[in-house]
């Protein structure tokens, strides 16, 4: 049986419609779905990275940085909304490859997804860890560093991002719908938190902030210039991460031929507005070598506390100095919601991969009252825990970064090849200008990857060697596609 033997779009659709006590519950409409995506992409690329792309790649051109990476993901979104509308179904990107282009590339493309979304999961409960340090030390109530980090950064193990997982976790075997409810309520607070800083720091930009407002290039490549601005395009977009999220809940929205499109593009759309605002706000107050040398929360503390006046001294006295404990408060909520989305898209991610035999049944256990993948849920909180308890707390962005770009081509691809070889197939939402929009998403992600250090194309070459062990070792042998033939 060949390797890229496809998936009869039919199934998948028998599948989408299956409401049996082994399917999952059906509980999402499309303002939950746009506030789950919005919940995956606000967090840790807007409050953290954003600063650092500014002082050292593009300087106030951070703004078209966003809108470049805007670009990509709404290439990509478009394609990702039209799958999501044909093959509502759980498991994203992997269930589309299936579909198309065979199960090959669909167990390459999930084992990525896994990459994304499980490291992804442990790398902010990391951040969401010093963040919580961070504010309880305003409090004058200080962890000890043997709990709060782990072994490699002095410490003993880091039982903070330990408990948010744990949690996040829990509550996603609750039930998606309880999820989704708590996650609402994150969104709103950060959005408004978000709101409130470019509101009131609107009355404090300087216009000589923005000059030069593409600063020229050192001489090196990728320091500011047209080279400064695209590089920083490849590093925020990890800000841009989480609407393909959406697409893994497919099977449990109400509507999902009206709704994906919606929640997919919808969620973007109020995030590049959202995006463009923060960062022209952020280098407006202050210029943009102010965030040199930042990291963490520090290049929006730095921008808050140049929203005031200057004393007699010279010295400048904030206005609105408990907004930096509002902003800790939203990043930890923000960083809550992102853990949550990631580990959701996790357990949908190997559902979808163990019901098709790819994976071990127990991936695909539902929960008898809850309807959730529980037991995959545990699993995976066990090992999200410990690479959080125990890892380096360094950053892992582009590794994350480079595995969605991968993903996002694919999809693109498999678009295309769908619209050739099945043209008859129903589509409640159409991707406009076929084959224009595809080649350009593979385009614009293929140059963002291009940017990417050498090292990261080298950690998922080998993260996709050990899929293929896996692969086959286990999944070609119990495939029940392959094995029905």
């Amino acid at each position: 049986m060949s390797l890229f033997v496809k998936k009869p779009i039919t199934g998948l659709l028998a599948e989408s419609q299956d409401t049996s006590s082994h399917s999952l519950k059906k509980t999402l409409g499309a303002g939950g779905l746009v506030a789950l995506g919005i919940g995956a992409i606000i967090g840790a690329g807007l409050f953290s990275i954003t600063g650092g792309a500014a002082a050292n790649q593009a300087g106030p051109a951070i703004v078209i940085s966003f809108i470049v990476a805007a670009l990509g993901c709404a290439f990509a979104g478009l394609c990702y909304a039209e799958f999501a509308s044909m093959i509502p179904v759980a498991g994203s990107a992997y269930t589309y490859s299936y579909a198309t282009m065979g199960e090959f590339i669909a167990w390459i493309i999930g084992w990525d997804l896994v990459l994304e979304y499980a490291v992804g999961a442990a790398t902010v409960s990391i951040s969401w860890s010093r963040y919580l340090v961070k504010f309880l030390d305003y409090f004058n109530i200080h962890l000890s560093t043997a709990i709060t980090a782990g072994p490699w950064d002095g410490g003993m193990m880091n039982l903070p991002a330990v408990f948010i997982v744990v949690c996040m976790s829990l509550l996603l075997i609750k039930g998606t719908k309880e999820s989704a409810t708590v996650n609402a309520l994150i969104v709103a607070l950060k959005v408004l938190v978000v709101l409130i800083f470019i509101f009131l720091g609107w009355h404090y930009i300087e216009p000589d902030n923005y000059k030069p407002f593409i600063p020229p290039n050192t001489g090196t490549f990728g320091e500011f210039g047209f080279s400064g601005v695209i590089r920083a395009a490849a590093i925020v977009f990890f800000a841009y991460i989480g609407f393909d999220a959406v697409s893994t809940a497919a099977q449990e929205a109400k509507n999902p031929k009206r709704d994906m499109p919606i929640g997919i593009l919808g969620s973007l759309v109020i995030c590049t507005i959202l995006y463009i605002l923060f960062a022209h706000v952020m280098t407006g107050v202050t210029h943009y070598t102010s965030f040199e040398g930042q990291d963490g929360i520090a290049p929006v503390a730095v921008a808050i506390d140049h929203m005031g006046t200057t004393n007699a001294n010279g010295q400048m006295v904030p206005d609105y100095p408990w907004l930096n404990k509002a902003i800790i408060i939203a990043i930890l909520a923000g960083y809550s919601s992102v853990i949550l989305v990631m580990l959701m898209g996790q357990s949908r991610v190997f559902f979808s991969m163990s019901k098709d035999g790819l994976l071990p049944p127990v991936f695909s256990k539902v929960h008898e009252k809850f309807r959730t993948p529980a037991k995959s849920n545990l699993l995976f909180m066990v090992f999200v825990s410990l690479f959080a308890a125990f890892v380096p707390a360094r950053v892992v962005g582009e590794m994350t970064s480079i595995g969605t770009l991968f993903a996002f081509i694919l999809v693109c691809i498999g678009v295309w090849v769908l619209r050739v070889k099945h043209p008859e197939l129903q589509r409640a939402f159409k991707t406009p200008l076929v084959p224009i929009v595809p080649i350009l998403g593979v385009g614009t992600c293929l140059f963002m990857m291009a940017f990417l250090p050498w090292d990261t194309w080298l950690r998922l070459i080998v993260w996709l060697l050990i899929g293929l062990i896996i692969y086959f070792r286990y999944g070609s042998k119990h495939s029940k596609l392959r094995n029905s033939k």
